[in-house]
């Protein structure tokens, strides 16, 4: 078993930088994808961005190229969200999942460990 935590979240203006960091323990032996999603009010749960167990294979969401950064300390088994430029849209819960396929995917039900999210709210 993995247990997923995040961390980070928090209130920021529009335009302004926020970082997220996931930290996964237990079975942290094997190879983990990692990934962030967010969830807003009244919306499906959506893929942000996943990188893979060696940091080379990278994935982001249209929405969130250019201005999110995911990327990940594999001795202390953390994932970070360096998200800039931060819109109103963005306002969301985000939540960090791990999973031990061999490839990133963006379908929710594809990852198996989740976090309990951490809220990031932009205001305008």
């Amino acid at each position: 078993q993995v247990q997923v935590v995040e961390s980070g979240g928090g209130l920021v203006q529009a335009g302004g930088s926020l970082r997220l960091s996931c930290t996964a323990s237990g079975r942290t032996s094997r190879k983990y994808l990692m990934g962030w999603f967010r969830q807003a009010p009244g919306k499906d749960r959506e893929f942000v961005a996943g990188i893979s167990w060696s940091g080379d294979d990278l994935l982001y969401a249209d929405s969130v190229k250019g201005r999110f950064t995911i990327s990940r300390d594999g001795a202390k088994n953390t994932v970070y969200l360096q998200m800039n430029s931060l819109k109103p849209e963005d306002t969301a819960v985000y939540f960090c999942a791990a999973d031990n396929g061999d490839q990133l995917k963006i379908v929710t039900a594809a990852w198996t460990f989740w976090g309990q999210g951490t809220r990031v709210t932009v205001s305008s």
